[in-house]
């Protein structure tokens, strides 16, 4: 066995075991990529060059930079409690419609490639887990902490799922043309990026479907929560106010 065929492939081991112990994911990618590129013959100075090409030509990078300022201010001068506020004026509004509706959007959207329409950073952080949150607060009053927490994880959740199933439709998407190329380098030929794509929405249509239903019983869940927290509070106060007697 060749070892100079597998040394290029180091690069996969130290994101695996990198992620897994809960590393810096910058930290991880960059390490990964500098043993990647020091395994196959690339000298030092051709490796910085090439990080720093690639972070310049980075679009997507450049966006974030300029996105993540505008995004704090917006926060520091009330973007999050005026979506509470507004939220909290419709009635009809409960966690679980809020994240359906977000979800089915989000995923449209990726489809047809707007796949910077939504964002954890710029979406779901200040607008939509606020929103979900007073929808519920709405309904049960104050929420214990974890109980917020829950709400905001399930609003990541329908920003990762949406965006991970719903881009791949989408045939100008980078992982598409990725598959297509590497199909025909490797002799597999008639699989065009609109083969691809279609095949797609079967998979995005099941985790639409699936999520939905999930997100459905969510507000049951969050009622079931409060519920058991107010007996908890409540026996907790039993319990103090009877050592006081005592």
């Amino acid at each position: 066995m060749d070892l100079s065929l597998w040394l290029p492939l180091i690069g996969i081991p130290i994101v695996v075991m990198g992620f897994a112990l809960r590393f810096n994911p910058l930290m991880v990618v960059t390490v990964a990529g500098l043993a990647t590129g020091l395994a196959v013959g690339m000298d030092t100075l051709s490796l910085l060059e090439t990080f720093g090409e690639k972070f310049m030509s980075s679009r997507q990078l450049a966006s974030a930079l300029l996105i993540l300022p505008v995004i704090g201010l917006l926060e520091r001068y009330g973007l999050k409690q005026r979506a509470q506020t507004w939220v909290a004026s419709i009635r009809s509004a409960t966690t679980g419609r809020i994240l359906m509706l977000y979800f089915v959007v989000r995923e449209a959207s990726a489809a047809l490639g707007l796949l910077s329409l939504g964002g954890q950073a710029q979406t779901v952080r200040p607008l939509l887990a606020p929103m979900a949150e007073a929808a519920a607060s709405n309904l049960h009053g104050d929420l214990p902490q974890p109980l917020r927490d829950r709400i905001a994880a399930h609003a990541a959740a329908c920003d990762n799922v949406a965006l991970f199933f719903g881009e791949d439709i989408f045939i100008a998407f980078g992982a598409v043309l990725l598959m297509t190329a590497f199909l025909k380098e490797n002799g597999i030929s008639g699989v065009e990026p609109l083969m691809i794509g279609l095949w797609a929405i079967p998979t995005a249509l099941c985790a639409l479907v699936i999520h939905l239903f999930r997100l459905s019983r969510l507000d049951a869940r969050i009622a079931r929560d409060m519920q058991a927290w107010r007996l908890a509070q409540s026996a907790l106060a039993v319990s103090a106010k009877a050592e006081v007697v005592a």
